[in-house]
Order: C-alpha cells, then structure tokens, then sequence
C-alpha cells in the first residue's frame, strides 16, 4: 500500500527576481519591496518545507499505525497531519494569492470588488475586516490567504506588523482570487493535487 507524499509547490515568482530556471515561472519579478527575498526564500523553502517534510513523516506513520492496528499511534498522527497538512494547504494558498507590484491590480477582480462592495461598502473596509477573518474552515471556500505570523514578516518589518498589513496589499494577485472567486472548490484546491 503506497501513501502519498508531498512536495514544496514551486513559486510563480523568484525570490530575488533572478531566476535559475525561467521557464518555471511566468514572470521573472519578485514581491521586493513588500516580502524580501530573504524572507520569501526562508519562508517558502526552510518553513512551508517543514510542514510538507513533517507531514509526509506522518502519513507513513498513519499508515503502519494503520497496519498494526495501533489506535493510540493513528489518534496522535490525526494531529500531527490536520497541523502540518493545514500548514501546507494555507501556505500554498498563500504563496498562489501573491504576485510583484506591478502584476497586482485590483481591476482584475472585477466580481470579487463587486461582492465586496456588497458585503464591506469598498475595498478599504474589507482591508480593515480581512484580518478580522478566521482561518480556513471545511464549510467555507479559501478566495484569499495572507499569513499573519510573524515568521511571514519579521526579518523584514520587525515588531511594526501595521507596515506588513499596508504592504502586502501591494503584491496580492487579483486576477488569481478573481479565478477562484468564478470557479468551485476544486478550482480553489487544485494546488494539492499539483505537489503530489
């Protein structure tokens, strides 16, 4: 029985605007000023690598829990994998929601602005209740995912998380949330099937 495994999702973009191999990407911009590239490199390949390399551990372990029939060793993996597999799903949101400056337009979202002037009255109200917003739910579809934590922004804005706040405005990817915003869940998730 074979138990499926995990890779880190490339990135759309470069971490520094260098790319080693461009025909990974479709543009060759990085998100600098708003995300480093030091952060972006730590964050993409150190941080979401940890989820994935904690998360394949433990399904192979589920599965020989699994085998042997060990109730206690499946109920403690169930934890380790909705922690790490969480992590995985939310920081690959993440990463699809972003893009440099100079791809990021808000007209590019045209239903999406339409809804949210219905629902907050503009895009400055939703930008000041989007952090209000809990964390993805089964019941709900993920359109646009910003990490909050700080190993998402330290290095760079230190203590002054308002400026991340202000700043990560400028490098969300419109047309993608707009894309996910017309099609269905499937649309939404397809990131997983993509690193398997």
């Amino acid at each position: 029985m074979a138990v499926t495994q995990y890779s880190l999702p490339p990135l759309p973009y470069a971490y520094d605007g260098i790319l080693t191999n461009p025909h990974l990407f479709a543009s060759p911009q990085a998100l600098e000023p708003a995300i480093s590239a030091q952060i972006m490199q730590l964050h993409h390949s150190k941080h979401h690598q940890t989820y994935i390399t904690n998360l394949n551990a433990a399904l192979t372990s589920q599965l020989h829990a699994l085998i042997s029939n060990n109730l206690p060793l499946q109920l403690a993996n169930q934890q380790i994998i909705t922690f790490n597999g969480g992590g995985h799903i939310n920081h690959s949101l993440f990463w699809e929601n972003l893009c440099a400056a100079s791809e990021s337009k808000v007209t590019d979202a045209k239903q999406v602005v339409a809804e949210i002037e219905k629902q907050w009255g503009g895009i400055e109200e939703f930008k000041d209740r989007f952090w209000e917003n809990d964390p993805i739910t089964i019941r709900l579809t993920p359109l646009l995912g910003v990490d909050m934590w700080e190993h998402a922004y330290y290095l760079q804005y230190l203590n002054v998380k308002a400026a991340y706040l202000e700043n990560i405005w400028t490098v969300i990817n419109w047309k993608t949330v707009e894309e996910k915003f017309k099609g269905g869940r499937e649309d939404v998730l397809k990131f997983l099937r993509a690193s398997i």
